[in-house]
C-alpha cells in the first residue's frame, strides 16, 4: 500500500478480552446479523464474526463502531466491499 495513502488514512481496531471490539475509520456496514458483521473501512473490507454480535454504537460522520459479544475472528478481505458486491450482484443478474 502506498506510503502517501496511508498517512491520510485513520483506522484503528482494539478487541478487549475477545468481548468488545471498538474501531475507528467504518466507511460503511454492508451486513450484520447476531454472528457476522461485514463491513468497509478506510483499508478495505472487514468481516467480524463471532456469537450474540450487537453493534452498541455506530457514527458514519466520525468513522467510529463498538461491538459486543464473543468475537472469534476478525478478518481483512484486502479489497472494497463494493468492488466485490458489485461482482457477485452483477453475476446473479445476467
Amino acid at each position: 500500500m502506498d506510503d502517501k495513502r496511508l498517512s491520510n488514512v485513520r483506522h484503528q481496531l482494539v478487541l478487549a478480552e475477545r468481548e468488545r471490539l471498538t474501531l475507528d475509520g467504518v466507511i460503511h456496514v454492508e451486513s450484520f446479523d447476531d454472528q457476522e458483521i461485514v463491513l468497509e473501512t478506510e483499508l478495505g473490507g472487514l468481516v467480524v464474526q463471532g456469537e450474540d454480535l450487537h453493534i452498541k454504537e455506530l457514527n458514519l460522520e466520525t468513522g467510529n463502531l463498538l461491538v459486543q459479544g464473543y468475537i472469534t475472528s476478525v478478518e481483512y478481505l484486502g479489497d472494497s466491499l463494493g468492488k466485490k458486491s458489485k461482482g457477485l450482484l452483477a453475476r446473479l443478474f445476467r
